[in-house]
């Protein structure tokens, strides 16, 4: 082929162990953490969010293990729907591959829209309709992932690290309202362990329900954390950026998430009216209330621009991942051909057109029938907590092929941590996190027909691609000795530079 071509060259590792780290924090903080946490809290008491993110935290750390293992050993760009490919049936790498594109591009478009609301909070910048900012900030995250994987990269460290001094920031002036040493209302343990759910009681801060609720919240706060297996496929050196970023995450998590929660609960009493409108008012969200009553007075006004960037990381890191999984998919033969070419930078360029075009058509179906949109978002609810189901059985047929095989361990660049019961927790976790996600119903008993098909619509459509390739390829779960273990598949389509 000459050299002019460009065509098929294949990506390239241009991602460094800084770019990989902030990429896996940028995952797990966002607005999850800086909106949506309040009313967790109020829902489930501060002591009952606590323990909720606290167990996801754990879930997700082994699910990252578990992820970091294989992507140590095989890195490539389409990580746990190869995975599931190679390791367990090539038809759940296929429902795998597409959900969780389908489920990026959808989450891009909501994004961009949000990003379009969060702007207006500054009223010199209403003269321009939302629609218009949506389509600035669309053509901004284009942009990042069209240049090369090396500017998709500094883009997100930038934007991870103004997330990350944030909460830093936050924590220390929580701290020393805490201790008295900057203003504010100091609560204390007296609202702590309390909280109004009817199982439990007011001692333990929320039923058992409750905490089931925020569950979900939680949950939907760290997915992301599995971009680090996507990542793998362009990082420089993914032996020894993989487990770097896996540590980082499970100490973030624990520091930020935990200590945050904490923070939030000793300041502001769980059964407060401010904390109900934090998923959707920047002037409620716990972080904005605190900054506040400490005394700061542009605090709404600072972390609606932090919220606005979160946004807009969430968007760029949406737009790689699903581009890389498509193009990934073409690779493994479960997607047309042409999304595996790429351009002298090793970009996936027909990928990206095509995820872009249907990320601007989901957008303008918002704007012509609100209805169906809520269902297209919808049916993406579950798709995050579906591929954590693969990434747990994935490696956990991953490991049981290694000792069938009689594979070295030695092989093992990198080893998830308590196998199996890691892969095991982890993915029986997220099943029941899936199944309860109609808490309301589990409630009140109250049957809502149209509530039950927006909360499970996403497991039908899983359903659908896997039986489809099914009954199509007549595919059947990989025996554990026919499992292809081989590191040099794949490999020599990746360009070093």
């Amino acid at each position: 082929m000459e050299k002019s071509s460009n065509q098929n060259e294949g990506i390239q590792r241009g991602l460094k162990d800084r770019h990989i780290s902030m990429i896996a924090i940028g995952g797990c903080i966002g607005t999850g953490l800086f909106m949506t946490s309040g009313g967790a809290i109020h829902d489930a008491g501060s002591l009952g969010a606590l323990l909720a993110y606290a167990i996801i935290g754990m879930m997700v750390f082994f699910l990252m293990t578990s992820l970091g293992e294989m992507a140590t050993y095989l890195p490539v760009s389409g990580s746990f729907s190869t995975y599931a490919t190679r390791f367990v049936d090539p038809s759940l790498g296929f429902a795998l591959g597409w959900n969780y594109w389908f489920n990026w591009v959808i989450t891009v478009a909501a994004d961009v829209t949000i990003a379009a609301q969060v702007i207006k909070y500054w009223g010199p910048l209403q003269h321009l309709p939302a629609w218009g900012w949506s389509l600035i900030f669309l053509v901004i995250i284009f942009s990042l992932n069209a240049l090369s994987v090396r500017i998709y990269g500094e883009s997100e460290y930038w934007f991870a690290l103004i997330k990350v001094v944030t909460v830093i920031i936050f924590i220390i002036i929580g701290l020393l309202t805490i201790i008295g040493i900057m203003g504010g209302h100091y609560v204390g343990f007296e609202t702590f362990t309390k909280g109004d759910g009817p199982i439990l009681g007011d001692g333990f801060g929320g039923s058992l329900l409750s905490i089931l609720g925020v569950f979900l919240v939680a949950g939907f706060s760290f997915q992301g954390t599995e971009l680090i297996g996507i990542t793998a496929g362009e990082s420089k050196n993914p032996e020894r950026a993989v487990p770097k970023a896996i540590k980082q995450v499970f100490w973030r998590i624990l520091l930020f998430y935990i200590l945050a929660i904490f923070i939030i609960g000793m300041l502001i009493p769980y059964d407060s009216s401010a904390l109900m409108g934090g998923d959707s008012d920047v002037a409620t969200s716990p972080f904005t209330l605190v900054f506040k009553n400490a005394g700061l007075a542009f605090a709404a006004s600072f972390m609606n621009a932090v919220i606005l960037t979160s946004v807009l990381s969430a968007g760029n890191s949406g737009m790689y991942a699903s581009t890389r999984m498509l193009y990934s998919m073409s690779k493994d033969k479960l997607a047309y051909p042409v999304f595996g070419k790429t351009n002298k930078h090793g970009v996936p360029y027909v990928s990206l057109l095509v995820t872009a075009a249907i990320v601007l058509a989901i957008f303008g179906l918002q704007h012509l029938s609100g209805d169906a949109y809520k269902y297209i978002v919808a049916a993406s609810g579950m798709t995050g907590f579906i591929a954590w189901v693969g990434i747990a059985v994935s490696h956990y047929r991953f490991r049981r092929a290694f000792e069938a095989q009689n594979y070295d361990k030695s092989k093992l660049k990198y080893r998830a941590k308590l196998f199996p019961f890691g892969p095991i927790f982890a993915g029986i976790l997220c099943i029941i996190v899936i199944v309860g996600q109609d808490v309301d119903f589990i409630k009140t008993g109250h049957f809502d027909i149209n509530r039950f098909i927006t909360t499970y619509m996403g497991i039908p459509i899983f359903l659908f691609f896997f039986i489809y390739h099914k009954l199509r390829y007549k595919t059947k779960k990989i025996p554990l000795d026919k499992v292809d273990l081989r590191q040099d598949v794949k490999m020599d389509e990746i360009k070093h530079h």
